[in-house]
């Protein structure tokens, strides 16, 4: 989806009192559309969660958007991620219930 889209959409659904947090691929597009919390990655578009089959990336990346809800206080922040592409190995991420729940 385009990040323009994506932005103004979060936009709205922030408006109706639901938090979220876009993914984008192009940084310039995000900032003038102010999306209220964004994570960008200098990915390949049609890849916004990382390389195909590569299940441990695409988790990690999943936890930084889900960590992002939380720690984004300030509407706008866009938080630059670390991750190369093809570059960077990746553990594997625990999203057991329990592990949430006890926090």
């Amino acid at each position: 989806m385009c990040n323009r889209a994506v932005g103004l959409i979060a936009r709205v659904v922030e408006g109706y009192g639901i938090s979220t947090v876009a993914l984008s691929l192009n940084r310039e597009i995000t900032e003038k559309v102010k999306a209220p919390r964004s994570l960008y990655l200098r990915f390949p578009y049609g890849s916004p969660l990382g390389e195909p089959d590569h299940i441990d990336m695409q988790r990690t990346i999943l936890k930084d958007m889900f960590d992002a809800l939380t720690s984004i206080s300030q509407p706008g922040t866009i938080i630059d991620l670390p991750y190369r592409w093809r570059r960077d190995i990746f553990g594997p991420v625990d999203f057991r219930r329990e592990r949430f729940e006890a926090q």
